[in-house]
């Protein structure tokens, strides 16, 4: 408690501080630095500097406000005989039915006290059969309608009409719900209705919603394309689980669209989902806290789905969003209402106000380069000033964002996002500013994986323009500096370097990466046993997906590739058995990993994805704190530049260098071995040839080729008759691993053997 107290009061002294410190910047800004007799374009660009300043330390107050003290509701005790009927909605138009069976499924295996109470409903407004076959196919209804009027709201309020259980959960067609999704929401409509039991109607609790993360099992396409999938949270991480709950004390939620619970009577006194905007979830939950109905978001990922996969995709649903949160607030006449508190008229306009990032972020780019690369003064100041006003505010401010968004974001971060999507949105911000609405959308294309690397060249020519301004920009500042002795323009240089960091990021970002998985892959132990046609294996697995699963071993096993194994998955809620093919083998760090891929899915699938997807998604919550921006760009191209060189061994090459007697009585030199094939270092090429590696075993070889200089490759014809004994298989594992331990231990036998080198191995794959 005591640590938990110093924590706090440390939180809010670097707020404090920050804030104070922001202030005395801004006077500083607004009264001393505007470049009033430098011409029309100087004191333009300056006052539009100045502007954004001012509205990004507002937007930023607004948040450090909100998240100083987090207020995450409980979720209360409720008695299992009050849990009420449930609707649940998965609204799909275009998406395969190969995504909403995962979602149906993740919904039928979710746990209720009384599951006869939880009604499942695809709503498709595509009028597909074969949705509503595989809604026959899995036992729940299917609901769809004439026409498409008021899009996804439509489609909401139509299945509404033809329901009637109190709660209404929503999912997004690809949000794929853990077991306890509604064990741990639906108690706070329960709780709720206890407490209003004995009071008056004008005091009674009104629960509008239950607000959940929307997280994804899959990399988004800023961790994916700039190779930070393991050191990065989701982009979206920062919104659900720390602006989101910090909005909980001014009951400001926003209603997210999916992955929420709804009161039926609260959408009735609304009037339904609102179908007057293109983000009815926005406009929605702004309704129902107009009406006086209490909304909640909690913290706990309670459901995963899938992250916009291509760049096109990505640009329409954040155009979309951005619109429609405009022209919703618009609608919403928030400042004028008299039906929102002050606290939610303020996180509402800030809400909108963060969707005119691009226009910032454009006046944060250009501001250096009309000085640097056209001779505008866009402040006028002293590197002395900068060091007293500006820099204790710059580390404040990045101390205090990474502190209460507990290390999920930065101020460097932000400041990337923010450039990677600034060309792409600020047109259509600026249209919708001026009434030009956009009235249809398409829906954000979900479960077709395309590989982008160089498709996008168009997306780069604004990075790469603003990029040469800026390189112009920074030899011109190193040029005065040293041309004139002054150190004033290294603040200018300063700016350009971090704009030129965020700018480059950019262009790796839209150039793309290689794709070579159709699915996903989670990281996670999980109880494994593999029975092949010789011996049964037990094990932990190391990753595994909707089509292969892959498993660690200590030592190298022989299974053999030519035939399908039984794969058994077992939790503490879940059993599978499918059957799979291996297909690569490869020893690493941590001993060797066996990769198999599904070739039957059997009887237990359904199990099997459960496995997968019931369970929060394994990539980063947090970021990685050891890596710097310099660390980003060396990643970044040394990815890009590098040669990856792909095996492809399905059987385990184990590293021999050891002399075995012969049959004949002399020895050969095994260079490495993989149980059906064995590399011999000799000098003659006999086509035949016995090995006894030990009492008792022995390999009957035939020569199948050279593999380099004096390196054969023979195939071992007795390979069943070793393993299907298991004496001798016995035997053969105890010679590999007495081989293996003496390598261990850096007694290498024969060390008067050439070991050969690298290259010279990686011709030596078998398979």
């Amino acid at each position: 408690m005591i640590k938990l107290n110093v924590g706090k009061y440390k939180n809010r002294t670097w707020l404090i501080l920050n804030i104070v410190l922001t202030c005395i910047y801004l006077f500083w800004r607004i009264f001393y630095t505007i470049p009033t007799e430098y011409g029309r374009v100087s004191l333009l660009a300056g006052i539009a500097l100045i502007v954004v300043e001012v509205l990004g330390a507002l937007e930023a107050a607004v948040h450090y406000f909100n998240m100083h003290k987090i207020e995450n509701p409980p979720i209360p005790e409720a008695p299992l005989d009050m849990y009420p009927h449930v609707d649940i909605f998965i609204a799909t138009y275009t998406e395969p039915t190969d995504l909403l069976f995962k979602t149906v499924n993740g919904c039928l295996y979710m746990d209720y006290p009384d599951k006869s109470k939880v009604h499942i409903y695809l709503c498709d407004d595509g009028k597909r059969p074969q949705v509503r076959e595989l809604a026959q196919d899995m036992g729940i209804n299917y609901i769809d309608r004439e026409d498409n009027k008021g899009a996804k709201a439509g489609n909401l309020n139509n299945a509404m009409r033809v329901t009637s259980s109190p709660l209404i959960v929503t999912f997004d067609a690809d949000m794929i719900p853990k077991h306890d999704f509604l064990m741990k929401t639906v108690p706070y409509f329960i709780d709720a209705e206890m407490k209003n039991k004995n009071r008056k109607e004008e005091d009674k609790i009104k629960i509008g919603f239950v607000q959940t993360p929307q997280s994804f099992y899959n990399p988004d396409l800023f961790q994916f394309n700039l190779f930070s999938e393991n050191r990065i949270p989701n982009e979206q991480d920062y919104f659900y689980k720390d602006i989101q709950v910090s909005r909980n004390k001014t009951n400001s939620v926003i209603y997210g669209g999916s992955n929420t619970v709804l009161s039926r009577n609260a959408l009735l006194d609304v009037g339904g989902f609102f179908t007057q905007s293109i983000t009815e979830d926005f406009a929605t939950g702004m309704l129902l806290q107009k009406k006086g109905y209490i909304c909640y978001a909690i913290n706990e990922v309670l459901a995963s789905g899938l992250s916009p996969t291509d760049l096109k995709s990505l640009i329409q649903q954040r155009i979309r969003w951005a619109r429609g949160v405009i022209t919703t607030g618009r609608k919403m006449h928030i400042v004028c209402t008299p039906h929102l508190t002050l606290g939610q008229k303020i996180n509402y306009l800030v809400s909108i106000l963060y969707w005119y990032a691009p226009i910032k972020r454009l006046i944060y780019i250009m501001s250096p380069i009309l000085f640097a690369t056209f001779g505008y003064v866009v402040l006028k100041c002293t590197l002395l000033e900068v060091l007293i006003f500006w820099l204790p505010m710059y580390i404040t401010s990045n101390i205090s964002l990474k502190m209460l968004s507990q290390n999920i974001r930065t101020t460097k971060w932000t400041s990337v996002y923010e450039t990677l999507l600034f060309p792409f949105m600020l047109f259509p911000i600026l249209l919708e500013t001026f009434g030009i609405t956009l009235k249809k959308f398409k829906v954000t294309k979900k479960g077709e994986v395309e590989n982008e690397k160089g498709k996008n060249v168009a997306y780069m020519i604004p990075f790469l323009l603003l990029i040469v301004l800026s390189v112009i920009g920074i030899i011109n500042c190193i040029r005065i500096i040293f041309d004139s002795g002054s150190l004033n323009p290294i603040v200018v240089l300063f700016w350009l370097l971090i704009n030129l960091f965020n700018l480059v990021m950019s262009l790796f970002f839209v150039q793309g990466r290689d794709l070579r998985r159709k699915s996903e892959r989670v990281h996670a132990q999980v109880d494994c046993k593999i029975q092949d046609r010789f011996k049964i294996f037990v094990c932990k697995t190391k990753d595994f997906s909707e089509t292969g699963i892959s498993v660690l071993l200590s030592d190298p096993v022989n299974i053999d590739d030519e035939y399908d194994v039984d794969i058994e998955l077992t939790t503490d809620r879940y059993y599978s058995k499918m059957k799979a093919r291996i297909v690569h083998v490869e020893e690493i760090k941590a001993g060797w990993k066996y990769a198999f891929y599904i070739t039957d899915k059997g009887n237990y699938y359904k199990e099997y994805l459960q496995i997968l997807y019931d369970r929060v998604p394994t990539l980063p919550l947090n970021l990685d704190e050891s890596l710097s921006s310099f660390d980003d760009l060396r990643l970044n191209i040394s990815k890009r530049t590098k040669e990856t060189f792909y095996h492809n061994r399905r059987l385990p090459r184990i590293s021999m260098n050891i002399d075995v007697a012969t049959k004949k009585g002399d020895f050969a030199h095994i260079v490495n071995y993989n149980y059906k094939y064995v590399a011999l270092k000799i000098k003659d090429q006999p086509e035949k040839i016995c090995l006894i590696p030990i009492d008792g075993l022995k390999f009957n070889c035939r020569y199948e080729r050279i593999i380099r200089e004096n390196i054969k490759l023979y195939i071992i014809e007795n390979y069943d008759e070793i393993h299907t004994n298991d004496e001798k298989q016995k035997l053969l594992e105890e010679w590999i691993e007495e081989v293996r331990s003496l390598k261990l231990e850096k007694k290498e036998p024969n060390n008067d053997t050439k070991v050969p080198k690298t290259d010279e191995l990686k011709e030596m794959d078998f398979v």
